[in-house]
């Protein structure tokens, strides 16, 4: 028994070796120690259950409550950061190191080689893909996007700003919301003139055309635009 604790307990520590390795080279939050550690107690919680001899209902309830124990230790890596949650790959990994020492100590050894290998698979050769995805050019996306165009002009001009927004817009073509004219309060004897508009993320050159176009204007003192939240096209 104690030859079959020790193989057990080396197969869990291996796999979370391994996965604790490329972790370690990416440092993340949970590097080698962390996945390494959460492997070997999940096994050393289930082997526990063989150990007691309560059978395979006392194994598969202290699987149980290391499930949930791991999930409450994934809860500490995931934070919120600039409006971006991170971590969540890491608890992730960590989830499923838990689920190697499980079999590990249940003496599956052969599916907990095989966790350990799709874990290694899915943090390496996935994550290259998922960053192909994410660099594959917008126009793919169904996403439509709000820009905000804003000019400030001489306010004996306006009325030519605005006619020349109009005719830019028109001959891009761009989806036209809104133009609106206000005083701007520091500079007297100015105008902001702010045009509103939809597109497709893919047309954001051709706004950018036109806010060039216009800023060549003599009266034009500043043009900028912003892209508010971008929201999917209606079905």
């Amino acid at each position: 028994m104690t030859l079959e604790f020790l193989l057990r307990l080396l197969v869990a520590f291996s796999c979370g070796v391994a996965i604790g390795i490329e972790r370690q080279m990416r440092q993340r939050t949970a590097g080698l120690r962390t996945i390494t550690l959460v492997a070997s107690g999940a096994c050393l919680f289930v082997t526990l259950g063989v150990l007691t001899g309560n059978g395979t209902a006392g194994v598969t309830q202290i699987a149980a409550y290391v499930v949930s124990g791991v999930g409450f230790l994934g809860g500490g890596v995931i934070m919120r950061e600039k409006g971006s949650v991170q971590g969540i790959n890491t608890a992730a990994t960590l989830w499923c190191s838990a689920a190697v020492g499980v079999l590990s100590g249940s003496g599956h050894f052969g599916p907990a080689l095989a966790g350990t290998c799709v874990v290694l698979l899915t943090n390496t050769v996935l994550r290259e893909v998922s960053q192909l995805i994410n660099a594959t050019p917008v126009s793919n996306a169904d996403l439509i996007r709000a820009y905000v165009l804003s000019v400030v002009c001489r306010d004996d001009d306006e009325i030519h700003i605005r006619t020349a927004l109009s005719n830019a817009m028109s001959s891009t073509p761009l989806s036209f919301q809104s133009l609106t004219s206000e005083d701007v309060a520091d500079q007297p004897g100015r105008i902001l003139v702010t045009a509103t508009l939809k597109l497709h993320p893919k047309d954001q050159p051709k706004l950018e055309w036109m806010a060039s176009r216009i800023s060549m204007e003599k009266s034009v003192s500043s043009v900028s635009w912003i892209a508010q939240e971008a929201e999917p096209t209606p079905e």
